[in-house]
């Protein structure tokens, strides 16, 4: 396998955890809550799911585990901002923090142990193609992902709650004129992204990576969150990106392996290195950002 091949063959997979936790955090910014705490919610997933798996209790139960743990990290957040009106961006980093905290003590005892992982499913036919064939060789949960990627795409084009979402979003004062639960909508956005973040933290101990180590969702929360600026609120542009990411975290593996001679540390930085390039690009364009953007992420509401 040379290096295309394998960056393609493990590009969906790596994409997973960074895809599944953007998805979430991009219905909460659409009905205008900002939750930066996406990393704490993903290490905290990480942590149950892995704990599930270790102990016999399979993969489904696992995550399961992973975005209950997580949806109920998120709850406190919304609580706190949206019941009790605090600063978004505060409470975020602190919830955060506090799920990061939360996975390294439950996952101390398990430090280095292994689980198994999930097995591949191949597309008949397409699997065999030669170059692309590995794109089509994948787990049952990037199959799943991508049906999820599909779902809120057509929600947000095409559905009556996927317009009460981003309305809820753009202008919470006139969506609760026309008598929508403002508060309870956003509280729901909050939990399904608390959830898709405890799915992608249990995506990345148990099946990409089924080991547990401290710190070993090592950024993909922040990724997942600037993903969502990266394709400015738009869910193809957000799965494309997260395709990126996933191949550019490859590109090193690959590079590594063809014997270039850079340092390690220089490799595993260049995902967050094209965060920040890409950022500064599309932070550049004002008119794209305002288009896109939701007018009131971020801004607290009350009736």
């Amino acid at each position: 396998m040379n290096a295309v091949e394998f960056i393609l063959a493990g590009m969906l997979a790596a994409a997973t955890p960074f895809l599944l936790a953007a998805l979430g955090e991009l219905v909460a910014e659409r009905a205008g809550v900002l939750n930066l705490g996406v990393e704490g919610l993903m290490a905290l997933g990480a942590a149950l799911a892995f704990i599930v798996v270790y102990h016999g209790g399979g993969h489904l139960l696992a995550f399961v585990a992973g975005g209950l743990g997580a949806a109920l990290l998120a709850l406190i957040f919304a609580f706190v901002t949206l019941g009790l009106q605090a600063n978004q961006v505060a409470a975020g980093l602190a919830i955060g923090i506090f799920g990061q905290g939360l996975s390294a003590l439950f996952g101390k005892t398990y430090e280095s142990l292994t689980v198994k992982g999930l097995p591949k499913l191949a597309l008949p036919g397409l699997a065999d193609l030669p170059v692309v064939g590995g794109l089509f060789v994948q787990d049952i949960v990037v199959w799943l992902s991508l049906l999820a990627t599909l779902l809120i795409w057509a929600g947000f084009a095409f559905s009556k709650l996927g317009l009460v979402l981003r309305a809820v979003g753009e202008n919470p004062k006139a969506a609760h004129s026309i008598g929508y639960p403002v508060i309870l909508i956003r509280v729901a956005a909050v939990l399904f992204g608390g959830v898709m973040a405890g799915f992608a933290g249990a995506y990345a101990s148990t099946v990409y990576t089924p080991l547990w180590a401290d710190g070993m969702i090592a950024g993909r929360g922040w990724i997942a969150i600037a993903l969502v600026v990266f394709g400015t609120w738009l869910t193809g542009r957000i799965f494309l990106g997260a395709c990126l990411f996933g191949a550019v975290s490859l590109a090193g593996l690959a590079a590594q392996a063809g014997g270039v001679e850079l340092p390690s540390q220089l490799l595993a930085s260049l995902p967050y290195l094209v965060t920040i390039l890409v950022l500064g690009i599309i932070s550049s364009n004002r008119r794209l950002l305002k288009l896109n953007g939701v007018a009131s992420l971020g801004e607290p509401y009350k009736p």
